[in-house]
This record gives C-alpha cells, structure tokens and sequence, in this order.
C-alpha cells in the first residue's frame, strides 16, 4: 500500500543533510509499514521492537556510545550494521526514552547511519526526555487521505484527473459522479490502513466490521500508558464523547457532569497521543494563524471519520446505497473529513494545525469551517456537505479580511469559480494544497507513478 510519506522518506534516504528520523504519528496510521517499505530500498534492514522485545531496552543502560550499541544490535539480531547501506529501525522507541537521546549521538558520531525510529506514544517520550535541535528530524502520519485511498484501490487516472483538473472547467458528469461515488466508499470506510486494506480485498462492509472494534480496543489500551490512574475514567468518556461534537465548538459541559479541571488535561492527553486534533479559533488577520488562536475556543477531530461512525454507532451502508443523501444528512462529518484531508495534505516535517473563523456579533453571527495559509494569503473554507449554495459566513469573511482575495468552498457541487468564491468537489481537497505547495504536489504525484 503506497503512502504519502513514501516520497518524503525518500527524500530523507538521498538528502545530504539527513539526520535520524523520529517518525510520528497516532496507533495504527501505518508508521512501521512505511518504513519496513522504505527498509527494501536497502542492502540491509534491521529492525528492533522494543516492546516485542523486552530485553532489548537495556541496549542503552550502559552509556549511549553509537558504537557499542550498533555491535549489541548486531549480536542480538545477527545482522550486520553496515552505515551507508543499513536502515536501522527502532520501533516503540518511547518504551526506552534513553534511546531518544541516542540519537543525538548517532547524528554526531555516525553520521553515514540511516536510523529511524517510531512509536504510538512517541510524544509523550520526547515530552520527557525532549530531542536534541538541530540532531534529529521529524516526519508526521495520519490515516490515509482519499487520495492514498484511491491509490491503493488502484485508480491512478482518477488521482491524476483530481490533481489536473483545472477549477474552470466543469468536470463530464459521469466523471463527477464516479469519483463522489469513490469518495462515499471512503467516508463509509475511513482511512486506516487495516480497514482500507480489508476493503480491498473484500469489498464488504460486514466483512471488514471488526477492524474497528480492534482499532477503538487498541486506542482504549493506551489509556493507561499515559493517563493516571484517576484519569482514566475521564479519558474512556472523553472518548466515546468526542465525535458527538464533531464540528462544533468543544464544550465540557457537554461531555457529562465532570468537572473542566479533570477532563482539560485529559483532552491534552488525547491530542498528544494524536487521538485526536484541535481545530483552533482564530482572528485571521495576520500569519501566522497561531499568533491570534484563541486558546480557549476550538473544535476536536477524532483521528478518523470511520472510527468516528462506529463509536457514533452510525450504519455507514447507507454511504454505498444513497451516497448524495449521506453527504446531505452527516454535514458535520463531512466537515470532519476536510479536516482530516487538510491535515493529511501537509507538508510532514511539520506538525499539521487547523483553524477556524468565528464571529459572534448580534444580527451579523458568522462561521468559516476552516481558514488556512496559502503563501502570504488567508484564505477561508466553507463546506457544504449537499449542493447548498448560501455562502453568507464567508463574504462576511472576505469583507473583514482584506489579505484574502479569495474564498473556496467544498462541496458535491462541480468546479466553478463564480468572482471571489472558488468552488471545488469534495474529492478535490488535495488539488488545493497541492497547487500551494511544490513538495505535496510532487509527493501526490509520485502515488500515480508508483501504484
């Protein structure tokens, strides 16, 4: 199953100025298999899982020498460590934060080394034990994006089409509907790996049921890896809570009768372990969009919308047999899977940050889903989960706001650009990043050549 991040490890493997990679991301978004790929580009690939193997966390007990250590790993897996043409893999780094801050050493003694290492909870390890700047890289994961989908259900010309089709031409009618008929399959889906694959194979909702009760289960495992005892109990309601607010600004009093106090470090505890993500509110007046985020104002997505529909308890069948109605009746969802797209179109050596517009004068309320940074540009985002076509909130927006020429607007509606407002399909999203960014474009891009 080809990814996104293929292209940028790549990029890592061949860059002169490569340093060990940490590569991060929430359980079960495809970390281990991306680089377990990238390990057959090769001569040799050695691969350690500390949690698999226990004994192996003493590798770093005795000092962070690079060179001891590559012999120990040598001897315990009989492979050879040859730097320059080894990959070494360090999975489920954060159950020995020690080996962390060996990475520094690798950077400053071997330099030649290709290291990677990854783990589910890795953020809460460098939280601890932090990284050293300027000696170790980051790459980010998420769920599959629709794009990743329609590659790995082998639709290259599709990707294609999505990625060239100019916005003032209307896509062929049987064209536009094949592809929001693919993007139904996805939203009824979602984009974890395991669910995707079972997918392919099956193509059979009922068959593929259980991936997400195994992936909820493993989520709810880690619990009590990283929240206190006395927590737990916030952080298991937290989470069946979370999707019911979906598109909304996230409201405590909501969740149940708790307390702010006890369930406002557990939401920080989900974001970190990348459960889920906030979706600030921000003036949008100025870059960066950060400088004016209201803390104390966001949204939450879950990490996934097929996760989100099972927690939901939703029938996502009815996606496959009345997708237009599906796209009308679960707007907020909707909502949620741009948010996951925007998020899984950025640029991975950053962590990816989503905001919105809101304003609450009276008479003259107003809401943009998201607004995001395109150049020197803000630019605000409206979707409409059916073919509506009030665009109130985002003129409102662009009177407000004179550094943004231009709004877009997302919907089951075809391309067109009508003055100010740009209106793209759903399944368009990636176009729209990839038209602002050359590295996303080429990423996306290399899917098509690759499948």
């Amino acid at each position: 199953m080809k990814r996104l991040i293929d292209y940028h490890l790549g990029t890592w493997k061949t860059s002169p100025l490569r340093q060990p990679l940490l590569l991060r991301g929430a359980r079960q978004v495809g970390k281990t298999y991306a680089v377990q790929e990238l390990g057959k580009t090769f001569s040799s690939f050695v691969e350690i899982n500390f949690e698999i193997n226990k004994k192996a966390k003493t590798l770093f007990d005795a000092d962070l020498d690079p060179h001891r250590i590559l012999r120990d790993i040598a001897t315990i897996t009989g492979k050879e460590i040859i730097p320059g043409q080894t990959l070494l893999f360090l999975d489920e780094i954060q159950t020995v934060p020690d080996g962390i801050t060996a990475l520094r050493y690798f950077y400053e003694m071997m330099p030649e080394l290709h290291v990677i290492a990854a783990g589910s909870l890795l953020d809460f390890a460098i939280e601890q034990v932090g990284v050293p700047v300027g000696r170790v890289q980051f790459l980010y994961m998420y769920p599959l994006s629709f794009i990743e989908f329609l590659c790995a259900l082998e639709h290259p010309l599709v990707i294609k089409d999505i990625l060239s089709h100019p916005i003032e031409e209307q896509a062929t009618q049987v064209v536009h509907d094949k592809i929001l008929t693919l993007l139904s399959h996805y939203l009824a889906i979602g984009g974890m790996p395991k669910a995707v694959a079972c997918w392919k194979t099956m193509l059979n909702l009922h068959a593929c049921s259980q991936i997400p009760h195994s992936l909820v289960a493993a989520y709810q495992y880690d619990f009590v890896k990283y929240g206190k005892s006395h927590q737990l109990k916030y952080l298991d309601v937290l989470f069946s809570r979370i999707p019911h607010q979906l598109g909304t600004k996230f409201k405590y009093s909501a969740v149940g009768e708790f307390r702010k106090r006890d369930l406002e470090p557990c939401v920080d505890l989900l974001v970190t372990a990348g459960v889920i993500h906030r979706v600030m509110h921000s003036d949008a007046h100025g870059i960066p969009l950060g400088a004016q985020a209201d803390i104390h104002s966001f949204k939450l997505l879950f990490v996934d919308v097929g996760l989100s529909q099972f927690i939901l308890d939703l029938k996502t069948g009815d996606w496959l047999l009345n997708p237009l109605e599906e796209f009308i009746n679960k707007g907020l969802l909707v909502e949620a899977f741009v948010g996951q797209e925007l998020l899984a179109y950025e640029h991975p050596m950053k962590k990816a940050a989503l905001y919105y517009w809101k304003r609450d004068a009276r008479g003259s309320e107003a809401e943009v889903d998201y607004v995001i940074q395109q150049g020197r540009q803000i630019v605000p985002i409206e979707v409409k989960s059916g073919k509506g076509k009030t665009l109130k909130s985002i003129q409102l927006f662009l009177e407000s706001h004179h550094n943004s020429p231009y709004g877009i607007r997302f919907s089951t509606n075809n391309y067109s650009v009508h003055e100010n407002i740009h209106s793209y399909p759903l399944y368009a999203i990636a176009k729209v990043l990839a038209d602002a960014n050359k590295d996303v474009k080429e990423s996306l891009i290399a899917l098509t050549t690759q499948t």
